[in-house]
């Protein structure tokens, strides 16, 4: 299968700010208001308003809706946005509302807007995890994202053997991908995200966990399995090796052929910026790898350490690339923005840690998770190592909210609001997909 010609790569990048100085918003408001991208341009009719301290950061949904159509049979607007978040059901100790300045702001729609009933067959939310319900992700587009990302992953990677099928068809990634990003303006722009989440994927099974992975070498795969997002520049005589090399097995294949994709649509600084991310997912990696090797269950704060490289990052930091257009590169590296996306990245990770609980207490081994640190570290039982974790997520979810209104509120940049709103509905739509998919996930019986 021919792979489809994309775009050639952006070459101009908006002009760097240097500080969020009243000078300095001012130049970056005016250039928002006329990014352009590779698959189209963002007028400053299409760009969000100014956002006022203290005021919720939501506009309508159609200030979302860009200027470039969606992929055939598949609309562009009317995307499903998270809506506002239940009473949630027992604990009521961990049950504490959103805090801090302007948090209503963070969801895409004003929180009057009840959220569409969650379906009963596709599982219940962990009681007690402060989250925010969202309405199942649009089917047209889910139905197409799912027949793209498995002809990539067959005719052009060869990413998995027949007997892998299921398993791949389980993880249900068109419907995690298009809830995660409901403001894509097309399929293309969501293909981006699905190829990266699914080469990650292979990289994690494969190198480190179920499928034949294990810590010993691990250091040696992802070093040369990075090279095909970070590409080697060598002498001549060595380089049509490493570009073989590319070849050699799934997980290589799979990166160089998403981060192909990426780059031919990312702006040079959104590229960078994810390789950067994904090397801070692999130093994560080798962390858990050395305490596997030297059977060793760290401290609880050496895992949360690790937690934070070994997370979900390189998803919510593509929020707007997937989106059609681009922070500025010296607005994202802002040491407040920098802390926004570590919050929501580890709070997401948590998340998984606590759905993903019980499957891997039936996997052969001892795999860390933080309701297993907590409860061998702390002396407490399964049950309250457990909830414990619970309050963890809760408390690393308020402070994202917290430090995002107040970000919002200090930096009223429209493309700052629009990369924010893009990281809570990103870390609301990974919520809704591991509580939906009972394929791989159970809850203990601890309620």
């Amino acid at each position: 299968m021919p792979v489809p010609e994309l775009p050639p790569p952006r070459s101009s990048l908006p002009e760097a700010v240097t500080r969020f100085g009243a000078t300095a918003l001012g130049a970056v408001a005016a250039r928002a208001h006329g990014t352009s991208g590779a698959f189209g341009t963002w007028s400053g009719a299409h760009t969000l308003p100014t956002l006022p301290a203290g005021l919720s950061f939501g506009p309508s949904p159609t200030a979302l809706s860009p200027t470039v159509p969606a992929a055939t049979g598949v609309p562009a607007t009317g995307l499903p946005v998270p809506g506002t978040p239940g009473p949630g059901t027992g604990l009521e100790r961990l049950l504490r509302g959103p805090h801090g300045l302007g948090t209503a702001g963070l969801r895409l729609t004003p929180r009057e807007e009840p959220p569409e009933p969650v379906a009963a067959e596709k599982g219940r939310p962990i009681p007690g995890l402060y989250h925010h319900p969202v309405p199942e992700p649009d089917p047209g587009r889910v139905d197409e994202v799912s027949r793209r990302i498995k002809a990539w992953a067959l005719d052009e990677v060869s990413l998995y053997p027949e007997e892998w099928e299921e398993q791949f068809d389980g993880f249900s990634v068109g419907r995690y991908m298009v809830g995660c990003h409901p403001d894509a303006p097309t399929v293309d722009h969501l293909m981006l995200a699905t190829r990266l989440m699914v080469a990650e994927n292979a990289v994690d099974d494969c190198y480190c966990e179920d499928h034949g992975g294990s810590p010993i070498g691990l250091g040696e795969r992802l070093l040369l399995a990075h090279t095909a997002l970070d590409p080697l520049y060598t002498v001549r005589e060595y380089q049509p090796d490493w570009a073989a090399s590319l070849h050699a097995d799934a997980p290589r294949r799979a990166y160089r052929s998403a981060m192909d994709y990426f780059v031919r649509a990312a702006g040079p600084s959104q590229a960078d910026r994810l390789r950067h991310d994904m090397a801070r997912l692999h130093l994560g990696y080798l962390a858990e790898a050395a305490w596997a090797q030297q059977d060793q269950v760290p401290e609880v704060w050496e895992y949360l350490a690790m937690r934070q490289f070994n997370n979900f990052r390189p998803c919510p930091t593509i929020t707007d690339t997937v989106g059609g257009y681009e922070l500025p590169a010296d607005l994202h590296a802002q040491a407040d923005l920098q802390k926004v996306i570590a919050l929501a990245s580890n709070a997401t990770t948590i998340v998984n840690d606590l759905y993903s609980y019980t499957k891997e207490l039936d996997a052969p081994g001892r795999h860390l998770n933080l309701p297993v640190v907590i409860a061998e570290r702390e002396g407490l039982s399964d049950k309250d190592a457990y909830l414990k974790a619970v309050e963890i997520h809760n408390e690393l979810m308020h402070d994202f909210e917290t430090e995002a209104a107040a970000l919002a509120a200090a930096c009223p940049v429209p493309s700052v609001g629009r990369f924010l709103r893009g990281v809570a509905a990103w870390v609301d739509g990974n919520h809704h997909w591991h509580q939906s998919n009972t394929y791989r996930y159970s809850l203990p019986d601890f309620w």
